[in-house]
């Protein structure tokens, strides 16, 4: 098959680790950065081999798929036209900034016979592969996501910036949305919310609790699922498996097995699959549809925090988010 013709609309952090890996991608001819920013695109091209332009329609006709990695608020005015186009496209996360725009996308990619990925790169995480492998049936599981306060992201709150990611790996491994929710969080350092903490509830009896924040003193990505006879912990920063289940043979009474991964790419295989589905016109790995149901629980979350928080402070109080 010939080369993926690709083009990346963004030109910022992530948009030039979008172009990279494609550009390194062997499926791949990376034609074009896309960005208003003229310099910034021109900086990215010059470093992936590829030529800049300035708007992202002049682009249709000449492209197979496109990297969507702009700030949330402008991912369906950009994807849309595309997808409508039959581009298909890989949105960074979350799929849109509402469930509306998610709805529309999903909906005119069916439409049109496009593909739409969205970049949860966290399911590509090696750690959370080898994870999800193992047989399961999870009683209990605790996804602790920190970071230090870095200004990027800020455009939207903690939930969609980084809880969205657990939510995504979450739902996938129950397989089912919850049937309750409540929540609690607080603005810190920005006017959005950068601290929350979630209790999902779901019909199998299974409880998730997951905590977020931008504000914390060091990294820290961790998943950890409880069964009944066993549990597994994912350290998804350093890319390593923790496994204790009970043992009949060992002298304490239980088996423990770790797995450390090299190389951890999760945004290169995350990209690969995108490509990989086109080139085989299947779905992808997180298409829309599940790009969508993460969106609405962060969504739900991020409501229930407001609601919380202005019950206890008033519209105008400054501890308000």
């Amino acid at each position: 098959m010939n080369k993926l013709r690709a083009a990346v609309i963004g030109a910022g952090y992530f948009g030039r680790l979008h172009a990279l890996k494609l550009a390194a991608n062997p499926d791949v001819d990376l034609v074009a950065i896309a960005d208003v920013d003229t310099p910034r695109a021109e900086a990215v091209a010059r470093e992936t081999g590829c030529r800049a332009v300035r708007n992202f329609r002049d682009l249709i006709g000449s492209i197979d798929i496109a990297s969507v990695a702009v700030p949330t608020e402008s991912h369906h005015a950009l994807a849309r036209p595309m997808i409508d186009a039959g581009v298909h496209v890989l949105v960074e996360k979350p799929i849109a900034k509402t469930l509306e725009q998610a709805d529309d996308l999903v909906r005119l990619a069916a439409a049109r016979g496009t593909l739409v990925a969205v970049g949860h790169q966290e399911r590509f995480n090696p750690a959370f592969v080898a994870l999800r492998a193992k047989p399961s049936r999870a009683l209990f599981i605790e996804a602790e996501r920190l970071t230090e306060f870095r200004g990027r992201g800020t455009d939207v709150d903690i939930v969609l910036d980084l809880m969205i990611h657990d939510l995504d790996l979450i739902l996938t491994l129950v397989g089912a949305e919850p049937v309750q929710v409540s929540a609690c969080g607080f603005s810190v350092l920005t006017d959005a919310l950068d601290i929350a903490n979630a209790r999902l509830e779901f019909a199998s009896g299974c409880v998730a609790n997951v905590s977020a924040s931008r504000v914390s003193q060091s990294p820290v990505r961790k998943l950890r699922v409880f069964q009944a006879d066993s549990y597994v912990s994912a350290d998804l920063q350093g890319a390593r498996l923790r496994s204790v289940c009970r043992s009949t043979t060992a002298a304490s009474g239980v088996a423990v097995e770790e797995q450390s991964f090299e190389s951890a790419d999760a945004l290169g295989a995350g990209i690969a699959a995108f490509v990989n589905a086109v080139r085989a016109r299947r779905s992808p790995p997180v298409d829309g549809e599940a790009g969508r149901r993460a969106l609405k629980l962060a969504l739900e979350i991020g409501d229930l925090v407001r609601a919380r928080l202005e019950r206890l402070f008033p519209t105008g109080s400054a501890s308000a988010a």
